[in-house]
């Protein structure tokens, strides 16, 4: 578990990437925060993305996201904000006062090279498909699933997923087969084909399954996310809120925000004020992939 000072006072749990995997398909990042009731303390100052797609589901409460697009968009749970920031974007992000409780999931997507260059973009997609898999409530926010499809525009071949399963139930999720899979379990505990797994951990499965089998153990009922998609083979740089294929790349990044350069934009809000991009470790940052 860390904290953020971008989100202070919010607990984020960062399941990815980890010491043992860095991409579950193009998914790259994978933190989970709250329920909490410090919706006040959910202030994310402007700072800049290039070279992803940021996807925001939420689970309980409402968050207003601000770019240099001039997007001003409110998101609640069932809806997807989805950032495209291509060569470059900035954004804010603001928990709402009226919200009781505070609880979702920031996920980022690596671009592949043909679309990180790309002029940025923003989705909000509010009619997002929802069907069941025996006891299983699926949310499909990104992908395709079980003959369904998200209208979220993404550039690689992906799933995402909201699932809930009552306490003491059970269903089969079908899958590609040629996808690799990850399930985050949110809250409960979960018997995932054969093997419990219990909260804040994610349940990897390499390509080669066709079907995931879930029964929601204890006394609660399960909330989990399910993110899969085609083995991403491009080595990336990740740095901070940029992801490129170089060093000098970052370097380039990082001195066009933290000059205030034309690369990333600008825009109001009532958060005010930027975050300024960290010193860079001392060493030359290499690619890598899976």
């Amino acid at each position: 578990m860390v904290k953020l000072t971008t989100r202070t006072g919010i607990d984020i749990r960062r399941t990815l990437p980890n010491a043992r995997k860095r991409t579950i398909g193009a998914w790259c990042f994978v933190d989970h925060f709250g329920p909490t009731t410090q919706t006040e303390s959910m202030a994310v100052a402007a700072h800049p993305h290039s070279g992803l797609q940021t996807a925001t589901w939420l689970f309980e409460g409402e968050v207003e996201h601000r770019d240099s697009l001039g997007t001003s968009q409110r998101i609640r749970p069932g809806q997807l904000n989805l950032m495209t920031a291509g060569r470059g974007i900035s954004h804010s992000e603001q928990g709402l006062k009226q919200s009781t409780n505070l609880h979702a999931v920031q996920l980022w997507i690596a671009l592949p090279e043909e679309a990180r260059q790309n002029p940025a973009s923003f989705q909000q997609v509010t009619n997002v498909p929802e069907f069941s898999f025996d006891s299983i409530d699926v949310r499909l926010f990104v992908g395709t699933l079980g003959g369904h499809d998200s209208p979220a525009k993404v550039y690689t071949d992906l799933v995402g997923a909201e699932l809930r399963i009552p306490t003491g139930k059970n269903g089969t999720i079908p899958v590609s087969s040629t996808h690799e899979h990850g399930i985050l379990i949110v809250s409960g505990v979960a018997l995932i084909n054969g093997e419990v797994t219990p909260a804040e951990n994610i349940q990897y499965f390499s390509p080669g399954i066709s079907e995931i089998q879930i029964e929601a153990l204890g006394e609660d009922s399960l909330l989990a996310v399910l993110l899969g998609g085609e083995p991403f083979d491009e080595e990336i740089v990740m740095w901070w809120n940029f992801i490129e294929r170089t060093h000098d790349e970052i370097v380039a990044a990082r001195e066009e925000w933290n000059s205030r350069g034309p690369r990333f934009g600008q825009f109001k809000d009532e958060i005010g004020g930027w975050t300024a991009a960290p010193e860079l470790p001392n060493l030359i940052l290499r690619p890598r992939k899976d």
